[in-house]
């Protein structure tokens, strides 16, 4: 009877570490999935708060540009709100901070122009052999030209439904279609640096446009690096010319003589002090945690921005957004002054 009894003790006993164990697996994996759900809500959180400063960036630094066209000044004749060439603007909130880079859409290439050693070094810098190089250049030029070249050039496979307008560019993105084209060449990929670490290497969208002129001038303050890089200027130079740019804009070719001295590039650059009408705002935004520290999490909003001319600025407003992108892959961060 004894033994009976201890055998029925030590299987309750046994039952009840087995429902521990499932209970407390059960309460592990509650525990997870709601520490992962608030971290998920955090993030979103986070990034919808991001996303509204950058839009809001934006607004307030059309808004700054504006002004500075209308040349408001201190009495110091130092710019109130803007003056070219300021390559950035840096907006701080009490609920974050963002930084605005003004990208005047003229200083870029423009692809329906360009003639073919610019787009050819261009595909060179975005990491592209110089077989494919020419060959998608080859291609390019074949899509805007007017009448169709020979059987299977310019697009991407015969069977594709798109074919090559043989008109120019509408948008960049067209270019995504002409055969050759790969998505790292035109929106850019991330490499290691010599310590491991991830850094950003510019694509081909960074430095063209449909909106700019005809013209060969490259700003040195609002050229991306990998048109820096195309027109021969080395990587030391072009990351002093970001991290002075940063700094304070250049204002005469003076400045930049040091810093390109015997290099191909050496007469490719100039300084644009003049006003533009249309530019490309890009801004960043990271918002302020609860103790004070700025989140590790940024949001990217950009807008292409045609302002009028002075005898048309009566109407309202006096400027046109051509587009807007609320997702907006942003440059190199690294680069950003935050």
């Amino acid at each position: 009877m004894t033994r009976i009894r201890n055998s029925r003790r030590g299987g309750a006993l046994l039952a009840v570490l087995w429902l521990s164990a499932a209970l407390s697996a059960i309460a592990l994996s509650v525990a997870s999935t709601v520490r992962t759900e608030t971290d998920r809500t955090a993030t979103a959180s986070e990034g919808l708060r991001a996303s509204y400063l950058a839009s809001g960036s934006i607004d307030r630094a059309i808004l700054w540009i504006q002004w500075g066209l209308q040349n408001y000044v201190n009495p110091d004749n130092s710019p109130r709100y803007y003056r070219a060439p300021m390559p950035y603007l840096r907006f701080n909130y009490a609920s974050g901070i963002a930084v605005v880079e003004v990208i005047p859409e003229g200083s870029k290439i423009n692809i329906n122009f360009a003639p073919p050693q610019q787009i050819e070094a261009l595909l060179v810098a975005s990491g592209a052999n110089p077989m494919d190089a020419a060959q998608i250049t080859a291609n390019i030029l074949d899509w805007r030209s007017g009448t169709p070249g020979p059987p299977g050039l310019g697009f991407m496979n015969p069977d594709q439904t798109f074919r090559p307008r043989h008109a120019s560019f509408e948008e960049i993105e067209e270019v995504l279609l002409v055969r050759g084209m790969t998505p790292d060449l035109f929106y850019g990929r991330f490499d290691r640096d010599p310590q491991g670490r991830l850094i950003p290497l510019g694509g081909l969208r960074d430095a063209i446009t449909t909106f700019g002129s005809q013209g060969n001038e490259i700003d040195v303050n609002s050229a991306p690096p990998l048109l820096l890089a195309a027109i021969g200027v080395p990587p030391q130079s072009i990351n002093a010319i970001i991290q002075q740019r940063m700094i304070v804009p250049f204002r005469n070719m003076d400045q930049i003589a040091p810093l390109v001295a015997g290099t191909p590039a050496a007469g490719k650059l100039q300084v644009a002090t003049g006003a533009r009408s249309t530019w490309t705002l890009r801004a960043t935004a990271r918002i302020r945690l609860a103790d004070g520290r700025l989140s590790d999490l940024s949001r990217t909003v950009s807008a292409t921005i045609a302002f009028l001319p002075q005898q048309l600025a009566q109407t309202e407003p006096p400027f046109s957004i051509m587009r807007w992108r609320d997702q907006a892959a942003p440059a190199a961060l690294l680069t950003l002054p935050f």
